[in-house]
């Protein structure tokens, strides 16, 4: 495989923002979070198919930028009842490359293993994740983010949380 020599940012660049997008998921920093977003963005967590189309097929999650607002503001309210108290939370990535640009965008690709744990006690959650990343007034910001869960497949019990 050759090395993406194109891209608007390093790898070092991409790691640390992706790590800080995970800190701040993983400890319910919403508004940080929120803030990483620009205003055209895509969050979307398919179901089944990892090449659907989100507008013809299920997803767990497809969240334009106003829906990523409205969907932190619940969770905001504290009467998010399947977040209440909110999962502890805590997510390990790997496998971090830069997959291309296209537009001005740097795709980055990345592994992750997540554990929540709750009253009812500790799920594992495990995927690969495509993201979309754009420098915004000199910020690397969030264009898009697409998880692909290995179980995507199967039943999915619940997930409340930011993934």
């Amino acid at each position: 495989m050759t090395a993406v020599t194109d891209s608007p940012l390093t790898l070092r660049q991409v790691e640390e923002f992706l790590y800080r997008e995970a800190r701040y998921a993983d400890e319910h920093d919403y508004d940080a979070w929120e803030a990483l977003w620009t205003d055209d963005a895509l969050y979307w967590v398919p179901a089944g198919d990892a090449t659907s189309d989100p507008a013809t097929s299920m997803s767990i999650i497809h969240d334009n930028r106003n829906r990523i607002s409205t969907r932190l503001n619940q969770l905001r309210t504290g009467k998010r009842y399947s977040q209440s108290p909110p999962s502890n939370l805590r997510r390990i990535l790997s496998n971090i490359e830069i997959l291309g640009v296209a537009g001005g965008d740097t795709e980055v690709g990345a592994n992750f293993v997540l554990v929540e744990s709750t009253s009812r006690g500790m799920e594992t959650w495990a995927g690969r994740t495509t993201y979309r990343l754009r420098v915004v007034d000199g910020e690397v910001r969030l264009a898009y983010k697409k998880v692909l869960l290995v179980n995507r497949d199967q039943p999915i019990r619940t997930m409340a949380f930011l993934i």
